[in-house]
């Protein structure tokens, strides 16, 4: 089934009513949001960024010269950066510490998902501790967990996995110790775990969380404009195509070729720049997805298993005393399915295919990033060590025995 939270409007406006307006942070706090991933953090880092000129006047600093310090947060939190890119450095976290400091006593805003991956206490607390101390507020969004596995595989699908949705849903929801083949996806979507260490480094009056409404479109922004005493509507949606969902077709060409990339012995550096930067990137930028195509869709069991796994976090979370800003009970609902295209054309189920057009972009965009490269970077056979050659064609060969 395809999960549906859509609402009308009504609800919304009974649930904004209900909620109320945050009360604003005390002057010269650096609000850190941690995320984790899928649970709006693009969409608010776009607005922020977009709003950092304006912010100031109002008493308010975004410390950061690009929508997202990925790579200083990846480096803070000893994580490699995606598959093939260079790896960060403690520069790149230190020139960010930097940045942070010179917003002097003005309060100011960090956003990054990848905050949520720091692997331990140690690295929280010295996080914490060069941010600011007990100036930092952390901020965590949330959202159902039945809402976040679908984005969440296929995003590790554009970073090469190779398992189907439905099998790898089994390894997260059911064989212990759920942590093949991504153990990432429960170190920040475990929400109750995440809050707790983040809790125990800075106590839980300085953690607040936030349950993203689906169904109150631009609630975040306004959260966040609360939070820091910002004006409302300052913050406001900015289109960031390339950071959509992939189709389910889009998808599973994806991990199709990332059996066959894997499979051939393909460098990790070719995936990055020819893949992940090339064709998907500029597949996700010249198509957009219409009512006809399929979405990912989560079984009935695993949406069930989810929701189970929300209401014992949304326990935990709320008896450690932190400030829960939304409605707790989305964490743990259970949504009604949503039938598919050809459910409703009446049509049987095939397997899902990609459009021409949809296949054509993407095969330019692969072609555009050779295109791109600087004389003399493109290696062609010629060009490649012997020994590189030999391990690539033994791997084919390989392959090629094992399918007769």
């Amino acid at each position: 089934m395809e999960t549906d939270c859509t609402s009308d409007d009504q609800h919304v406006n009974d649930t904004r009513a209900a909620r109320g307006r945050p009360a604003p942070l005390p002057t010269g706090t650096r609000l850190l949001h941690i995320g984790p991933h899928k649970t709006g953090t693009t969409a608010i880092q776009g607005a922020l960024f977009a709003a950092k000129d304006r912010m100031p006047e109002h008493g308010v600093v975004f410390p950061a010269t690009s929508r997202h310090p990925m790579q200083a947060v990846l480096a803070a939190c000893a994580r490699s950066g995606m598959m093939g890119d260079a790896t960060p450095t403690e520069q790149h976290w230190t020139r960010f510490v930097e940045q942070v400091r010179a917003t002097g006593r003005s309060t100011s805003v960090i956003s990054s998902e990848f905050f949520a991956d720091a692997p331990d206490d140690a690295a929280i607390a010295r996080i914490v501790e060069q941010l600011g101390g007990e100036r930092v507020h952390v901020l965590v969004t949330l959202r159902p967990l039945v809402r976040i596995m679908p984005s969440q595989w296929q995003q590790y699908v554009q970073n090469g996995l190779r398992m189907s949705y439905e099998e790898w849903l089994e390894h997260m929801l059911r064989k212990a110790p759920y942590e093949k083949p991504n153990p990432s996806f429960w170190r920040r979507h475990r929400h109750d775990r995440l809050v707790e260490r983040w809790v125990r480094v800075v106590g839980a009056d300085r953690v607040t969380v936030v349950v993203v409404d689906d169904r109150d479109r631009d609630g975040l922004m306004r959260t966040f404009e609360a939070l820091l005493g910002l004006p409302d509507r300052l913050l406001q949606p900015v289109p960031d195509t390339a950071n959509r969902s992939l189709t389910l077709a889009e998808t599973e060409m994806l991990r199709n070729l990332n059996k066959e990339f894997r499979g051939n012995g393909l460098p990790d550096e070719l995936y990055s720049k020819l893949v992940r930067h090339g064709a998907v990137m500029h597949m996700k930028n010249a198509c957009s997805p219409t009512s006809r195509d399929e979405r990912i869709s989560t079984p009935a069991w695993a949406a069930e298993a989810a929701a189970a796994i929300g209401a014992e976090m949304t326990g935990r979370i709320e008896a450690m005393g932190v400030r829960v800003i939304g409605d707790p009970g989305l964490l743990s609902a259970v949504p009604k399915p949503s039938p598919r295209p050809a459910q409703e054309a009446g049509q049987p189920e095939e397997e899902p295919r990609i459009s021409p057009e949809v296949a054509a972009q993407a095969l330019y965009g692969a072609l555009a990033a050779v295109a791109a490269e600087p004389s003399g970077k493109v290696r062609t056979v010629h060009g490649t060590p012997s020994k590189e050659l030999v391990r690539v064609l033994g791997h084919r060969c390989l392959r090629r025995l094992r399918r007769r």
